[in-house]
């Protein structure tokens, strides 16, 4: 296996200036560059990456820990950051928590241990506490879609509260009064806040806030389906549904249509986060844009600018929700489910 020091004698240039070159440093000239990297060629030289680390205290390398791997939220999500970081010769190494504290702090330490020059986190289970004392040590954390303002320039996050608020004024505007919520789990930062909008909007419209047309989901197409049941064998008139996310009201979409619903006619229904699949369900759901993409760009960017010393790089940390209007909700014409 060639070494470099075969590569600098081939190349006829000193040890320093091959390391230069390995490790992409400007202040070696294109002719040099060029007879470095034939030699490489000719000889079959791979830098050693671990030797790299230990000789420059970098990997080069972003630890992301996500709640899932499935879903096309996540998907977006993760090649928005993976896009960026490699757009810089970066690469990630990604783990998940399945928003249970044990196995979001065992994802942590994995990416800890393998050496990371930063972590991009989103986790739904561990504390504010815990992320705090966390970013003490010596591998710098960021979190996506996650506040915590005590590190709030290390974070990347969606105003949820205004995006709840959205949905359902947007709703109301359409004239509808009767409105069921299916939430998502109440231990996650980002369901809590998009329920206060929800509330929010009802106060300021005057509409009381009703647990009957109350139902906590688990943000998976279930909990939409179970939902709108519960609603339904309640005997509560409705003429509108808010889901906390698209795959619930994919999941409450389905079940309409398979119960009896003629969609939007008989019942209005709106998501959050406009995934992919929003724009292709029957009918195509109007939804609150979650600019997870940007955002998770946006993350990259915050690592390479604090991280990796590209100063030139603009930050925005906090994004802005918008409604995306489609065809699954129409104005109330006093039609209400029972």
């Amino acid at each position: 296996m060639a070494t470099i020091y075969e590569v600098s004698k081939l190349a006829d240039v000193s040890l320093a200036t091959v390391s230069r070159v390995i490790n992409k440093n400007a202040r070696v000239s294109e002719k040099t560059r060029q007879k470095v990297l034939v030699a490489m060629a000719e000889l079959g030289y791979r830098p050693n990456s671990i030797a790299q680390s230990l000789a420059s205290s970098r990997s080069n390398s972003v630890g992301v820990l996500v709640s899932e791997l499935h879903g096309s939220f996540f998907g977006q999500m993760m090649a928005g950051i993976e896009a960026e970081l490699r757009a810089a010769g970066k690469h990630v190494i990604i783990t998940t928590g399945h928003s249970e504290e044990e196995k979001e702090k065992e994802g942590i330490e994995f990416l800890i241990s393998r050496n990371c020059d930063a972590i991009i986190l989103h986790v739904e289970a561990v504390s504010d506490e815990y992320l705090i004392d966390l970013c003490k040590g010596s591998t710098p954390i960021y979190l996506m879609s996650r506040l915590v303002n005590e590190l709030s320039e290390n974070c990347i996050s969606l105003d949820n509260e205004l995006g709840g608020f959205l949905a359902t004024q947007s709703i109301i505007e359409q004239g509808h009064l009767a409105i069921a919520y299916i939430t998502g789990p109440q231990f996650k930062a980002d369901s809590k806040d998009r329920l206060a909008g929800h509330k929010r909007a009802l106060a300021e419209n005057n509409i009381s806030f009703s647990d009957t047309l109350y139902f906590e989901g688990d943000f998976k197409e279930t909990g939409g389906s179970d939902g709108l049941k519960h609603f339904i064998k309640s005997k509560k008139e409705f003429s509108a549904l808010i889901c906390a996310n698209d795959e619930m009201a994919s999941g409450a979409i389905t079940y309409a249509r398979e119960h009896g619903f003629t969609l939007p006619n008989d019942l209005s229904i709106i998501g959050f986060d406009n995934i992919i699949f929003a724009r292709h369900t029957f009918p195509k759901l109007t939804t609150i844009d979650n600019p997870v993409n940007s955002m998770g760009h946006m993350a990259a960017k915050l690592v390479l600018k604090n991280n990796y010393q590209q100063n030139d790089i603009s930050i925005t940390h906090s994004f802005e929700p918008t409604l995306i209007t489609r065809d699954s909700v129409i104005l109330n014409t006093n039609r209400v489910k029972k």
